[in-house]
């Protein structure tokens, strides 16, 4: 067992760390200004801020989906207006296409057998016994023509029975004839499962049923079908030869779970240790073993055997078991081996997560307080929600396990208290999870009401948590742990609710201090662009930056801790994988090349991709000429900016992408070209085709995620075009955006991705309209603010020469790298000066100098065009006739052209007719 170790981060830009200490303590921000924007009217929330962290959606309810049909029927056959007798319904189990089996107590002293269809919301009436028998496992075939129940003899009793001591179980001919085959006659429980194949077919000419039984063994009955006399219906073949077709899949068991919907039995042997082993059912009736992984459980976990997914015995009372086990998948290639138990003489729990597709598992020990009067055994209920584990022990606690990014306990959300509560009206014990292909919910049975919910985790709680105040008694930093967990979970478990995401950047442009342990806006970005990449391929979570905080150096403890409770990591699980993947795209492939890609990447030190290194290329990319490889760099920049012009058809309400912005489009194409390096080299198996679409995805949506932050402040603080008018000051909407730009300009610098092209010069259109002119010119000196063409050329236009003016255009100009350009612009002596400086530079620095006079040594040393005085260069064009041997002759030595202007010029300033 190893502990749960820190991750080394790379240290901060200087320039990042200085912007982040000290943007608004030098220069002095009035945040009054800034603070006033808070009181605006917020967005409309997500539903009602609920009180419990599941929201919880009624899908079916025994007594409004069946009791009043069931009453119906009841009544007609008493001949009465309404039958008010007992019904004692029962579920018995749920089928893969949803229908649900259900049993009733009848008027007439008979048992009857019905099903929902979960598609139609129809009751159908399948099968009435003459007498009242006790049903504990029933399971229909897919073309409704066979039924199979396994029945607890009555030992007397009328109503509840004792425990069972024979069951009896019968294979059903339903529709057309009731003939009824015996298949086992024994003294121990017997489970039935009907095999579903996932086909359109809605007659099918052999069934397959599995038979489980409690001695610890499984057979499989091929059941033939056959037309009867020419009709349109199916009956048995041979029934007097169906024991015969019995084949036994599985030797000895003492835990089994069916997984109804990948059609996959899961079984628990013990020889000297605890082996789980996996049966693959294909839909073409043949089947395999495919996994076996070791598990660490004590000696007598298990004291009968346990049955999980397998229906719902009502007539046995199930002892209590020392351990609780559950396997969850995923179709992208993943799977949790859930375990808890309670520890021995303490108030603990123990609960282990085994992830299969990470090659490790994570051992966790909860203390829980007081120890309670019950002698039973505390299990907490498992439930998979997306690529969470939920862990819920009511009253108790509630732990969200991140499944993909398991390194660091702060992308899992603990909680206790108030905030630990599911809203489920029964204990644990009475829920039962329903095994569904939908990642972002579950299907939640509670039996003893009859109820079936469907399980998303609640945004509304989510976001109620988020924004929740430091609690008394409760350090920042672990309030802060606490909301970067539950920002990843809030992001990652919720679906694709706009509103959801404009709430929290609402919360991102409200929250004005920063956090000490994590920047939240990095955290929106690389969670939001995860998120959406993912899903490509699982094993982009170890490719793919998720968190920030992966690189910093040093970690507080509250990333790496949760209060009373501790964790232990164990690497290399070792699975072993058998028999062979039917398909290149099964999910036992995905798995196992998972497994296979977790051992490699153990190897190199570095797979995570790190946007700070772009850094180094991207400085280096600004200083070159232009070359083949920056006209590369820019062709991936225009694949991106083409296909995020193609995602938005809308009218734009943020003026980005719309100008030539140099710089980024360089980080922008270097982005591609080195996250596409990167995934080549880590994952060669998607192909050249798929990962070059992926990176341009990855980027584009990078850019679009920042317009949509942008655009979601602007429509809230209620900006119009006036914002890019340098003539007017700026109201406090537009200093929270102001400020808001900052932060996210912050963000990008330390994680070194682009910027949307056009974002430096609306941030400097906003910081003049918010800014005092010198505070202005300090924040460029301080590269808070980049002078971009579009803005400086604005500004030389839109800007009257007033005194204020005047200077701050001189200001700007004096910070250019390449001021000359945009002299013409402006309308003032400096830039009449300038023009003909260049003027002169170009007409002197374009003569051949070795013709028709000679410069002397100290001549050439104070000889520089550049900076030559106007008033000066009459007598440096003297000197230079002078030295002409004869320049009447050698007429190409001179610029007539040249001297004509430059007296017309001199003889102007004389006269006082032009300004120097």
């Amino acid at each position: 067992m190893y502990e749960l170790q820190s991750h080394q981060q790379n240290q901060e830009a200087p320039e990042v760390a200085l912007m982040a200490r000290s943007t608004f303590v030098i220069i002095g921000i009035p945040w009054s200004l800034v603070l006033a924007s808070a009181t605006n009217e917020r967005l409309p929330v997500v539903g009602a801020l609920l009180d419990h962290l599941a929201s919880l959606k009624p899908e079916f309810d025994l007594r409004r989906d069946v009791e009043a049909d069931i009453r119906g029927k009841e009544a007609a056959v008493c001949r009465v207006k309404e039958y008010s007798g007992a019904l004692d319904i029962l579920i018995l189990n749920i089928e893969r296409d949803g229908g649900i089996l259900y049993s009733w107590k009848g008027s007439t002293g008979t048992t009857r057998v019905g099903k929902y269809d979960s598609s139609s919301k129809q009751n159908k009436l399948l099968y009435t016994f003459d007498n009242h028998v006790c049903v504990s496992s029933c399971s229909l075939n897919k073309g409704e023509t066979l039924l199979a129940v396994s029945l607890a003899q009555n030992n007397g009793g009328e109503e509840r029975l004792k425990p069972i001591s024979r069951c009896l179980t019968l294979l059903i001919e339903i529709h057309p004839i009731n003939n009824t085959k015996v298949l086992k006659a024994v003294d121990c429980r017997v489970k039935v499962q009907f095999l579903h194949p996932e086909t359109k077919r809605r007659s099918v000419q052999e069934s397959h049923l599995l038979l489980l039984s409690e001695d610890g063994y499984v057979d499989q009955y091929h059941v033939t079908l056959t037309r009867h006399e020419g009709y349109k219906v199916q009956v048995l073949a041979n029934p007097e030869r169906l024991s015969k077709t019995a084949e036994r899949v599985v030797e000895e068991f003492c835990w089994v779970q069916w997984d109804v919907q990948t059609q996959r039995l899961y079984y628990l042997t013990h020889a000297g240790k605890f082996l789980l082993r996996c049966v693959q059912f294909y839909d073409n009736q043949n089947c395999e073993t495919v996994l076996e992984l070791p598990l660490e459980l004590p000696a007598k976990a298990f004291s009968t055997v346990k049955f999980v997914n397998l229906g719902f015995d009502h007539h046995h009372a199930e002892e209590p078991q020392r351990v609780k086990m559950e396997v969850f998948t995923n179709r992208l290639g993943s799977m949790c081996v859930c375990c808890s138990r309670p520890a021995r003489h303490k108030p603990e729990l123990i609960y282990s997560v085994v992830l299969v597709h990470k090659d490790c598992s994570k051992t966790f020990r909860v203390t829980l307080g007081q120890a309670t009067r019950d002698t039973a055994p505390l299990h907490p209920l498992l439930i998979p929600i997306g690529y969470y584990v939920v862990v819920y022990l009511r009253g108790r606690f509630l732990h969200c396990i991140n499944t993909r990014q398991q390194e660091m306990l702060c992308h899992s959300l603990f909680l206790s208290g108030d905030d630990a509560d599911l809203g489920l009206s029964s204990k644990s014990e009475g829920f039962t999870v329903l095994h569904a292909e939908d990642e972002s919910s579950v299907a939640l049975l509670d039996l003893p009401n009859g109820t079936i919910y469907g399980v998303q985790l609640s945004p509304a709680h989510l976001l109620q948590i988020l924004r929740s105040d430091p609690t008394s008694g409760r350090p920042n930093n672990m309030v802060d742990a606490q909301r970067l967990a539950t920002l990843h979970c809030l992001l990652l478990s919720s679906t694709n609710d706009p509103n959801v995401e404009l709430e929290i950047i609402e919360w991102l442009c409200d929250n004005v201090k920063a956090f000490e342990s994590f920047d939240p806006i990095q955290e929106f970005i690389l969670a939001s662009l995860y998120k959406i990449s993912y899903q490509r391929s699982l094993n982009l979570d170890k490719l793919l930056p998720c968190s920030s905080v992966f690189d910093r150096k040093e970690l507080p403890a509250c990333l790496t801790e949760i209060p009373g409770v501790l964790c232990t990591t164990r690497l290399h699980t070792e699975s072993v994988f058998k028999g062979k993947a039917r398909t290149v795209q099964s999910f036992w492939s995905e798995l196992q090349w998972n497994t296979e890609r977790t051992t490699y990447l153990d190897v190199d030190p570095h797979p995570r991709y790190r946007t700070s290194h772009v850094q180094a290329y991207w400085s280096k990319l600004m200083t070159e000429e232009p070359s083949s490889h920056m006209a590369h760099v820019l062709e991936n920049t225009k694949k991106v900016l083409s296909m995020v012009d193609t995602w938005r058809h809308d009218k734009k309400l943020v003026p980005l992408f719309q100008e030539e912005d140099q710089p980024q489009k360089l980080l922008i194409g270097l982005t591609v070209e080195k996250l596409r390096e990167h995934l080549n080299t880590h994952l060669p198996r998607l192909g050249k085709r798929k990962i070059d679409s992926l990176v341009i995805n990855y980027v584009a949506k990078l850019l679009e995620l920042i317009r949509h932050m942008l655009e979601s402040v602007w429509l809230k603080h209620k900006l119009g075009p006036l914002v890019l008018c340098f003539t007017q000051r700026a109201s406090p909407g537009e200093w929270a955006v102001f400020h808001f730009m900052l932060r996210i300009l912050d963000a990008t610098r330390g994680l070194c991705v682009p910027l949307p092209p056009g974002y430096h010069s609306l941030l400097a259109a906003l910081a003049l309209r918010c800014l005092p002119h010198h505070t202005f010119l300090q924040y460029v000196d301080h590269r808070f603010l980049q002078l971009t063409d579009t803005f400086v050329s604005r500004l030389m236009t839109d800007l009257d020469n007033s005194a204020a003016n005047e200077k701050l255009k001189f200001g700007v100009l004096k910070r250019l790298p390449e001021a000359n350009r945009f002299y013409h612009m402006w309308d003032h002596p400096v830039s009449s000066a300038s023009i003909s400086r260049d003027y002169i530079g170009n007409l002197l620095g374009g003569r051949n100098k070795n013709k028709g006079f000679a410069l002397t040594g100290r001549d050439k040393a104070r000889f520089r065009t550049d900076v030559l005085p106007l008033t000066y260069l009459t007598k440096v064009l003297s000197d230079i006739e002078e030295q002409a041997l004869n320049p009447f002759e050698e007429r190409e030595n001179v610029d007539a052209t040249f001297v004509e202007e430059t007296a017309l010029k001199q003889t102007l300033i004389l006269l006082g007719i032009e300004r120097k």
